[in-house]
Parts: structure tokens; C-alpha cells; sequence
């Protein structure tokens, strides 16, 4: 923390806080900083006495400055100038994008401002890295996990689900996806989408966003994209009932759909969309493929091999790697981040079996388990033995798990 806190401290600008330039100034040096720091969202938090500053940097926080509550409508009131916003409607939410041409602002960033007690709160999207993970290839998953995806990809209907918390990477294997599918179908499939909001434009994919005041809904665009003669449609999240039957009758007659859906697990997914009124036959006969996913920070060079019972924090592992911090990892210990994944197919006997007696999710994972499924919590025990992550970030990342064995 107190290593962001100098590099930021060193970027700031060296102008009077009374100089018409110094908040505009202090904005581009908090966009450039977080940046170089690979920061995927900066948090602006007002409190009853100052302006609290955070970024998250690889998927966890890290306080870094504190700015004078006077400093604060003036930061947000820039960001929003910037993101062509509303400057003087400080009592509802807004959303926009900074589009510019400087280096500060070339990539993708958003801005989203929220009321508080004490002042508007700002969050910044940075997205960061939006040009990596292009390919399936470039995303991390295992070779047995790439292979099944693609296979799935090669399907003329039905549903494949990419499951996870926020922030878990889902979308990115989607775009992956998609790109592969317009590389290699060159135009000869119809490949279009509904997402709220677009984060990435796909080149050869059709790309479309709700417009909620408009009654452009999720379920109301995916039953007229149908009849825009579609064969593979990305639907960005399944959110609600209504959007997961559209879904499903989509893969029905002849679709194949690709979607996001949060759940803890690849087998929790089934349980989920279950419980949302989707009969098992539905499930059992749409749902291609599930691939349930993680992404947990990798230790820096810098960590410590470790054979004591508290650096395995009860893991079942005969050695574990603790974080130390250096300059390289702003000194928390972690540089990066990789993903573990889980690939349930529905369509093995057993498991297929299991959706239609409505098992439930320990029973499902069990039965892909035996059919072949590598479970979150076993790869994150391997990743763990080999020195990948450590004990405490992957309870930090799959809390609680079962040892199947």
C-alpha cells in the first residue's frame, strides 16, 4: 500500500491546489498512475472528511491516497466533464465513457457516479489489458478445457453457460469465443449479440445494448433478434427468469447461445436456473456446456516456499508459497492473475441423469466429477503445490470447498 502511495504521491501535480489547472491535472495523474500500476477500477469514496482514493489491482483493492473533502466535488466534477456527463445533477447515478486520444485516455474507460451520505461516489473502469485475451488460446484455461469450449463453439444450437462471480472473467472468455467464431466461420454464420452495456466491439459480430427507459429489455430484444435469422447469439447475462426462457427457447429451435450467469459453480448453475422455474427436461436438452471460472492473483517471484501447517491454512497440500512483497509487486506479494476453471457437460449419462431427478448441486458435481469433470477446488490445490497462488488466495477466491477426492 505504502509503495502505490509514494508512486502516486511522486505523480502528482506540482501546482497551488488554488491554479485552475491543478484538478484537472490531479484527474489525468490518477488516470496515468492507475494505469501503470495496471489498476482495473479506481474508487473515489467521499467520507465525512476526505476523498478516499483505492484501486483495484488484480481483483483486490489497495488503499492509496486520501485527497481534502473541498478536493472532492471538483475530482468528480472533472470526471464527469471528461465522460460527458451531467456536472450539476449531483443526486443520481450516472454512466458514460471517456473518449479521447491522448495516451492518458486512449483505451476503454468508464466512469459511474453514485450519491452518498457525504458526496458523490465515482468508480473508473480502466479496463486494462483489453487488448490481450484475444483468443481462446491466450485466456490460461487447460488444454482439456480449451478443447471442450471449442467443441461447444462448434455446435448449431443449444446453450453454453459461463459461470462465476463478478469480476471473474466470464465476459473476456466469451469475446474470446466469439472472435475465434468470427475468424474462422469468415461471415458464413450470422453472429450477433444483446449486452448491457457492449465492453468490447467484435469485429465481424453484430453487436447490440438494452436501452431500458425505452422497454428494450433483455427479453424483449433476444425474441425480436430471432427473427433477425441469427445462428449463434451472445446474450451478455442471464439476470432473471424471463431472460433465461428466452435463452433456452432460442437454443430450441436451432440457436446456438452463448451467455454469462452467476453461480458458484458449474453444477451450482443448474440448481440456480432450477430454482428460477426452468423444468429439468429444458436443461437437460439445451444447456451444451457449462465452464465455471476464477481468476486468483499470482505470486511474485518473491514469495516464500513454505512447509508449516499455517502457510497451507488446512489445504491438503505438502507445501504451500506465502507472499513476501517487493517493488515489483507494489509490495503486496502478487503480480498477475491466472484462471481456474471447471467444464461440466450435461450431456454425459450420468450427470444428464442427475439434472432430470432434480439432484441436487453435490450430487451433479459428484456425478461429473466421476465422469471426468477437474473440480474448482482440486485445481486450486494444484495450483497451491506448485507455487502458482497461495493457500490464503484461493480461500480468498472459492471460499469454503468439499474435497471430492
Amino acid at each position: 500500500m505504502s509503495q502505490l502511495a509514494d508512486r502516486f504521491r511522486a505523480a502528482t501535480p506540482a501546482v497551488a491546489e488554488a491554479d485552475p489547472q491543478y484538478v484537472p491535472k490531479l484527474v489525468d495523474a490518477i488516470l496515468k498512475s492507475a494505469r501503470a500500476a495496471a489498476a482495473s477500477d479506481i474508487h473515489l469514496v467521499p467520507t465525512s472528511k476526505t476523498l478516499a482514493m483505492s484501486w483495484r489491482i488484480d481483483g483486490v483493492l489497495q488503499p492509496v491516497a486520501e485527497f481534502a473533502a473541498g478536493l472532492a466535488p471538483r475530482i468528480v466534477a472533472r470526471l464527469k466533464v471528461l465522460a460527458q456527463l451531467l456536472t450539476y445533477r449531483t443526486d443520481v447515478p450516472q454512466e458514460g465513457r471517456i473518449l479521447g486520444g491522448d495516451d492518458a485516455l486512449g483505451e476503454e474507460t468508464r466512469i459511474s457516479t453514485f450519491p452518498t451520505l457525504f458526496g458523490e461516489k465515482a468508480v473508473v473502469r480502466l479496463f486494462v489489458g483489453a487488448g490481450q485475451y484475444q483468443r481462446i488460446d491466450e485466456l490460461g484455461l487447460p488444454a482439456e478445457v480449451c478443447r471442450d469450449y471449442r467443441n461447444l463453439l462448434e455446435q448449431t444450437s443449444g446453450v453454453v453457460l459461463l459461470v462465476g462471480p463478478a469480476g471473474s472473467g466470464k465476459t473476456t472468455t466469451a469475446y474470446a469465443g466469439l472472435r475465434e467464431l468470427s475468424d474462422k466461420t469468415r461471415g458464413g454464420r450470422s453472429l450477433v449479440s444483446l449486452e448491457d452495456p457492449i465492453e468490447v466491439v467484435v469485429p465481424g459480430v453484430s453487436q447490440s445494448q438494452v436501452h431500458l427507459p425505452a422497454g428494450f429489455d433483455m427479453p424483449t430484444g433476444l425474441r425480436s433478434l430471432m427473427r433477425q435469422d441469427p445462428e449463434v447469439i451472445f446474450v451478455g447475462e442471464i439476470r432473471d427468469a424471463a431472460t433465461a426462457e428466452v435463452v433456452l427457447q432460442a437454443a430450441l429451435t436451432g440457436h446456438l447461445v452463448l451467455t454469462t450467469f452467476h453461480a458458484a459453480t458449474a453444477a451450482g448453475a443448474i440448481n440456480r436456473l432450477s430454482d428460477m422455474g426452468i423444468e429439468p427436461y429444458l436443461l437437460r436438452g439445451t444447456v451444451q456446456g457449462i465452464l465455471s471460472q476464477r481468476l486468483l492473483r499470482r505470486l511474485c517471484s518473491c514469495a516464500v516456499v513454505s512447509e508449516a501447517p499455517e502457510a497451507k491454512l488446512g489445504l491438503p497440500v505438502t507445501r504451500a508459497s506465502v507472499p513476501k512483497g517487493c517493488g515489483e509487486c507494489h509490495g503486496t506479494g502478487y503480480r498477475g492473475r491466472f484462471v481456474l476453471c471447471e467444464m461440466l457437460l450435461p450431456q454425459e449419462s450420468a450427470v444428464s441423469r442427475a439434472i432430470l431427478s432434480r439432484a441436487d448441486a453435490t450430487e451433479l458435481e459428484r456425478q461429473a466429477v466421476a465422469a471426468g469433470m477437474v473440480t474448482l477446488a482440486r485445481r486450486g490445490r494444484e495450483a497451491v503445490e506448485a507455487g502458482v497462488t497461495s493457500a490464503a488466495e484461493v480461500w480468498r477466491g472459492l471460499g469454503r470447498m468439499k474435497d471430492e477426492g
